[in-house]
């Protein structure tokens, strides 16, 4: 029997950084068990800087193929994540281990919505539908771990301020989608006279062409790993480049991911589409303070 599950708790910029190849020998072990990286986020430690500020752990664990890497934001995605992890190493026996993000941010954790834990452990499920009128114009917010509070607050914003409907996704993994839909490809490739198979990113936003922003503490290269399954534009929002010593406040206005630069991204995309007046987003740029300079 199982006498231990390990735990190994450490700040998310030393694990893939830091000690990168002890991580790959742990996977060329069949090594299992849980990594949590704490104070994750290139935006959510205040006054660390370059040295602490991760925002690239998540892209850096595609490179190892039998570890699952989520970035949860609330305490039933990281309750839901962890219960399937000891279920799937230590009952079923995949030979796999967790990249699990954590913050040390306060915020308040809903509950459970119903039927959102196959959405959780598949990569990303809708957190909150617009009520607004089907025929408004109409946009998809994608957040991931701290930042998803950002792209609920832009939803209010977009709705309340510009009469813009806001469907907003919890993007709990974009390795688990990325890699699930890399296998549909390899399938239907490799079995050209079968019923093609679906990527599960595929099936839950549907084909009917829809403005989508993503957001997260991390690279812009992460969201747009999924943009050839996704239905119409993708507008990426990340913190590429080195970490800075600030508030949370002023490095997320820094690297352009708070719920002002979501609201003008949704903007600034639906007036590409023609779904809203093309001086909307410079009138919402001044509105919300912003300084393009």
């Amino acid at each position: 029997g199982v006498n231990s599950i390990p735990f190994f708790i450490y700040s998310s910029m030393f694990g893939f950084q830091r000690i990168g190849d002890l991580i790959w020998a742990a996977g060329d072990m069949r090594t299992r068990g849980f990594m949590l990286g704490g104070t994750a986020g290139r935006t959510t430690l205040n006054g660390e800087g370059l040295q602490h500020e991760d925002g690239h752990s998540h892209l850096l664990a595609y490179t190892v193929p039998n570890i699952r890497s989520y970035d949860p934001a609330y305490a039933y995605e990281l309750a839901a994540i962890i219960k399937d992890g000891i279920r799937k190493m230590y009952i079923d026996g995949e030979d796999v281990f967790y990249y699990i993000t954590l913050m040390n941010e306060n915020y308040e954790h809903p509950p459970l919505p119903e039927g959102a834990e196959e959405g959780i452990l598949r990569g990303a499920y809708l957190l909150k539908a617009s009520t607004l009128d089907a025929s408004k114009a109409r946009v998809t917010l994608l957040g991931s771990g701290t930042i998803l509070n950002q792209a609920v607050e832009a939803k209010t914003i977009l709705e309340e301020t510009y009469g813009v409907a806001a469907d907003v996704y919890s993007v709990t993994s974009y390795k688990t989608l990325y890699n699930e839909a890399m296998e549909c490809e390899r399938w239907n490739f490799l079995h050209p006279g079968e019923k093609p198979k679906t990527p599960y990113v595929q099936a839950l936003f549907g084909q009917e062409p829809r403005v989508m922003v993503a957001v997260s503490d991390y690279l812009k290269a992460l969201p747009d790993s999924l943009a050839r399954w996704l239905p119409g534009s993708l507008h990426s929002l990340g913190t590429d480049g080195f970490g800075r010593s600030e508030s949370r406040a002023a490095l997320r206005d820094f690297f352009e991911v708070d719920a002002r630069y979501i609201t003008l991204a949704a903007l600034s995309s639906l007036a590409r589409q023609g779904e809203v007046d093309t001086s909307l987003p410079a009138k919402a740029l001044k509105e919300l303070g912003i300084n393009p300079d």
